[in-house]
């Protein structure tokens, strides 16, 4: 879908998008439709009995004032008007006149601004949310019904500042690219996306000014990361370590500290001999959520050219049953030198991040770490799928990644660590066990034990079992992958890190 921005002017026909607040109070360029309609607009407006202007409403009328189609979108009270209430607006319209077989449409923006940054904000913003609902992953599909197809392929913004709408869009679409990477990369299947597939298309950031480095299993095996290569020994597929960097923090802060962020990045997994269930096991192909969401951001911030120095890094592995796979009761050494006693072979993201963390914190010295993993399913139980888990050593670093999750609506919420439950892993002849054996919480459990390897560096950890991968539709996410994290990311990195 092309998007683009123009100076107010006149529309005859086709499909026409315009603003209405609470109450079925016209924005300025509805209401001169509606002096033209003789008060048509109002009047359906009215009429509606489940549209009056409140945040997510959408209305489609056909056939008034000559237009083929007008949609009304709600935004409620014009003081509660954010980025994140235009962004759903704009995926609700997105997903209607897909619906509706629109091919293109204007939307007039004459008296819908965002407070303190104007009317082209406004309509950037709008954009945006457009731009995140329309994208599709249709990479398998083969027969498909042309009325099943996306149709909208043109969006008009008429905004009175086309220019500053346009330049904040350009920024917003290198964040949505990097939204699209990542969902793209999570709704790959395992027989296509493994890790040494998903190392290539990382490398692929190279052509965006990202330093990339894959360390195969000989080169982790010189580093002694036993807890990351036991998860993939029984797969045919080779583990990977995939390590990203960007230099954009230029002057005086060209050699500062980076910001770092690691993902879990489990291609399949089958919970390898402690076998999962087969009712649902295809949905493991999502286990590397978060390896995919620091890729994701990486483009963004290549693609938007940050003022930041970043690293991230990917561990990357497959987690199969074979006669090489790891067994309970292993004990492995992870490249910290702690031992580590598996008494599950499924709670195998902590053993990838153990190796992962270690590596980061050790060579890099960042100044921040936040790791992502779909890591728990005792996180969904908590707190369903609005909100992942956030667990830190650092209140300041936590209260500056909710403010952002808060700021994209990727809301997190977060929760305890202690001394209480650290000394639940404490193993009877290693070092640590990677579960206690109780179901009790189990989050917890997983954050603590991944806490054992960041040696003091301020660090978060982002449970995302629960908001990697949606059921149904939202206004600026269709279903399927979300790429929850990227946005929150991107914008921590703006808020905190560039000065």
């Amino acid at each position: 879908m092309q998007i683009s921005f123009a100076p107010p002017a006149s529309v005859e026909a086709g499909a026409l998008v315009l603003g209405v607040f609470a109450d079925g109070v016209l924005s300025n360029a509805a209401a001169a439709v509606d002096r033209r309609s003789k008060g048509a607009l109002a009047r359906a407006v009215k009429a509606a009995p489940k549209f009056k202007g409140g945040r997510d409403e959408t209305l489609a009328l056909y056939g008034v004032a000559g237009f083929d189609q007008i949609v009304l979108f709600g935004l409620g009270k014009p003081e509660d008007v954010d980025a994140v209430r235009l962004q759903r607006a704009g995926g609700a319209v997105a997903a209607l006149l897909n619906h509706a077989g629109v091919g293109s449409a204007t939307a007039q923006f004459e008296g819908i601004v965002l407070a303190g940054q104007g009317a082209g904000a406004a309509a950037a913003e709008f954009a945006f949310g457009a731009r995140l609902r329309a994208w599709r992953f249709e990479r398998y599909r083969t027969k498909e019904k042309a009325e099943a197809k996306p149709s909208l392929k043109a969006l008009v913004i008429q905004t009175s500042d086309a220019a500053a709408a346009k330049k904040a869009f350009a920024r917003a679409d290198a964040v949505a690219q990097g939204v699209f990477l990542t969902r793209e990369l999570v709704s790959e299947p395992a027989n296509i996306l493994y890790p040494e597939s998903f190392a290539a298309k990382a490398k692929e950031l190279e052509e965006l000014g990202v330093e990339v480095e894959i360390l195969g299993e000989k080169q982790m095996r010189k580093l002694g990361m036993g807890a990351l290569l036991g998860v993939g020994q029984g797969s045919a597929r080779e583990s990977q370590l995939v390590v990203l960097q960007w230099k954009g923090a230029g002057g005086k802060r060209k050699g500062e500290a980076p910001v770092a962020f690691v993902g879990k990045g489990v291609t399949f997994d089958t919970g390898g001999i402690s076998l999962k269930p087969g009712q649902g096991m295809w949905d493991m192909k999502w286990d590397m959520g978060g390896a995919g969401v620091v890729t994701g951001l990486f483009k963004a911030l290549a693609l938007r050219k940050a003022k930041v120095n970043a690293v991230g890094v990917l561990g990357l592995v497959e987690n199969m049953p074979s006669g090489d796979a790891q067994r309970p009761g292993d004990i492995v050494t992870s490249m910290s030198g702690q031992t580590i006693e598996v008494w599950n072979t499924d709670a195998e993201g902590r053993l990838v991040l153990a190796d992962a963390l270690w590596y980061t914190q050790d060579r890099f010295k960042p100044k921040a770490m936040v790791n992502l993993a779909t890591l728990t399913g005792a996180v969904i139980i908590a707190l369903g799928t609005d909100h992942a888990g956030l667990f830190s050593n650092d209140d300041a670093l936590a209260e500056k990644l909710a403010a952002a999750g808060k700021a994209v609506e990727e809301k997190l919420w977060r929760l305890p660590l202690g001394d209480a439950y650290d000394k639940q892993i404490d193993s009877d002849i290693a070092d640590m066990k990677n579960i206690t054996g109780s179901r009790d919480a189990g989050s917890i459990i997983g954050a603590q034990f991944l806490q054992r390897f960041v040696n003091k560096v301020p660090w978060a950890h982002l449970d995302i079992a629960g908001t990697t991968w949606s059921g149904k539709d939202t206004p600026t996410v269709p279903k399927g992958a979300t790429a929850f994290g990227v946005r929150l990311l991107e914008r921590f990195v703006t808020d905190n890190y560039e000065g």
